[in-house]
Order: C-alpha cells, then sequence, then structure tokens
C-alpha cells in the first residue's frame, strides 16, 4: 500500500494516509476529524475519547485470510442498549477492503454482498423474515439500533453528522454452515448488505496486537 501525506489543518501535524483514498481520517495529535475535498483536508469536527476496549486489535494490526493479506486503518466504535462494538476497516493487499467486528471477544469478518438481491426497507424488516444474499437464504435474527461512539483512522465514508444506524443481523440456513452471517446496514437512504464468518482471532494470523499487562 502506498502512504500519502498532508498536513492537518487544524495542528499543522503531517497526516499519512495508508489509503489514499481514503474519504476521512483523524488526526492522532489533536483528534480533529478530516474529511477531503478534492486535494484539501477539512476539519469537521474533533473526536471525543475513545470509550475503553479490552480488544487486542488496533491501529496497524495486520494479517491474512482466505490468501490475502490485510492492515486495519480504520475503527467505529458502536453504542447500543446492551453493550457496544468496534468495526475495524481492512484494507487487503489486493487491493480491496473488509470489516473486522469484535464484539466482548467474539470476531467475525465480513465484506460487501457481489449479489444483495433487493434488500427491504427498514420499515418492512421483520424479525424471522428470510431473504437471498449471495445465494444463500438468512433469517433476520436480530434488529440492532447503535450509536456512533468514536471513530479513528481512515473510513471510506464519512461520520461527522451520523448519529444513529439500524442494523439488521442475519443467520445463514442449513446445518453445517452456522458460522455464516449477514448484516444489512441502514446507515443511509440505500441499504447495503454485507456476508461473512465467525472466526477466532488465531484464524487470522495477527501481527502487531495490542499488549496488555501481564501478558
Amino acid at each position: 500500500m502506498t502512504a500519502r501525506t498532508a498536513a492537518c489543518p487544524n495542528c499543522g501535524a503531517t497526516i499519512e494516509f495508508r489509503w489514499s483514498s481514503a474519504v476521512q481520517t483523524v488526526c492522532p495529535y489533536c483528534k480533529a476529524v478530516l474529511v477531503r475535498r478534492d486535494v484539501d483536508l477539512e476539519k469537521v469536527g474533533i473526536v471525543s475519547d475513545l470509550p475503553p476496549t479490552s480488544s487486542p486489535i488496533q491501529l496497524g494490526t495486520e494479517g491474512r485470510w482466505q490468501n490475502d493479506g490485510f492492515v486495519v486503518v480504520g475503527r467505529i466504535v458502536y453504542r447500543y442498549d446492551r453493550g457496544g462494538w468496534n468495526e475495524w476497516y481492512l484494507r487487503t493487499m489486493r487491493g480491496g477492503d473488509a470489516w473486522l467486528s469484535d464484539a466482548q471477544g467474539d470476531i467475525a469478518i465480513s465484506s460487501l454482498a457481489k449479489q444483495p438481491g433487493l434488500l427491504p426497507a427498514a420499515t418492512h424488516l421483520r424479525v424471522g423474515q428470510w431473504y437471498v444474499i449471495d445465494d444463500t437464504r438468512f433469517r433476520v435474527a436480530s434488529l440492532t439500533r447503535a450509536h456512533y461512539a468514536g471513530v479513528e483512522g481512515e473510513l471510506p465514508f464519512t461520520t461527522w453528522d451520523r448519529d444513529e444506524s439500524l442494523f439488521a443481523d442475519l443467520d445463514s440456513e442449513g446445518h453445517g454452515d452456522t458460522l455464516r452471517f449477514a448484516t444489512i446496514d441502514y446507515s443511509d437512504d440505500t441499504p447495503v448488505a454485507y456476508v461473512g464468518t465467525y472466526v477466532e482471532l488465531d484464524q487470522l494470523a495477527p501481527k502487531n496486537l495490542r499488549r496488555f499487562e501481564g501478558w
């Protein structure tokens, strides 16, 4: 991945982009939220301190999945009525991207569905409904309204003007395929579907994990 640099318009620090096409990033020095406008960076806000996390994943963590290397370049923290979770944004060595969900030790990796089909409007969504996504039948298992609790690093879209999003979590049909899942994201006017798999951290051959005292 080719790094790009720019000056933070808030503090003047040098901002290095791991991913040259990032839309939003956070200055690691002054915590300014920066959005790309053509070739310039515009400050659109300041992030508050991120909630504490016990996750060993961090910006710069590297790994491999399905014979493709990846690096963590961004993070969104979500909060809802029963807790919260991290969504780590990954860029891959082949030029693709994916998301690594990290919720109280449960880890899942997903990417944009190739054949999402006709996704329902949020007002028509119900638990128990079935949908075919990427040639697999998925059942709506739960609906979650989550708030943005913090961001860091580089992201493929802006988050500074968002407050709450609706997510539908779906389980796959069939025996022996219980680890596959789908998520429908209603953050924007047009819903987007992701398909993925639950994994153990060791399966990703991770490097540059955050170290905890006592490890």
